[in-house]
């Protein structure tokens, strides 16, 4: 958990900087974290998950799981991430099914899990950080929200 509660806001100057907070927020976040990540289509939701992927040390390619709807990925070192997108799922007990199963499947594994188009489920997972990904500019704005504020 950020050591820092408060909500911030970064600007992100392009996909590398996206990239690079995703980084920030795998070392900040700890195994078990669910980050969920809002924003309209193209806003770097998936850009900023590759950057969590990174620090974690995991090799694989990370694409949106769009059609899979979710992906899991372990790094050498054991650290894992299962990133969720829920935006095909249209019912609301659908995506609230699906999430509930891959966090008791992320609990499992020990793994940080990121969860795109979070707006799809009717639960408000409690203690789950939130990240708003808004474009401005040639860039874009993103507002980390902690748990419960």
């Amino acid at each position: 958990m950020p050591a820092n509660a408060a909500i911030r806001t970064i600007q992100l100057a392009d996909a590398g900087a996206t990239r690079a907070l995703g980084a920030r927020l795998a070392a900040e976040l700890s195994a078990g974290d669910v980050l969920l990540l809002r924003g309209n289509l193209g806003a770097g939701k998936t850009c900023l998950v590759q950057g969590l992927a990174a620090a974690l040390d995991i090799a694989e390619p990370v694409t949106s799981p769009t059609f899979a709807l979710a992906q899991h990925y372990r790094g050498p070192d054991g650290r894992a991430l299962v990133h969720l997108d829920l935006y095909r799922l249209e019912l609301p007990a659908s995506a609230d099914e699906l999430f509930l199963q891959e966090r008791e499947e992320a609990e499992a594994l020990g793994a940080l899990m990121a969860v795109e188009w979070p707006e799809r489920m009717s639960l408000d997972p409690p203690g789950a950080w939130t990240l708003v990904l808004e474009a401005e500019g040639e860039g874009r704005l993103a507002r980390l929200i902690p748990p419960d504020a």
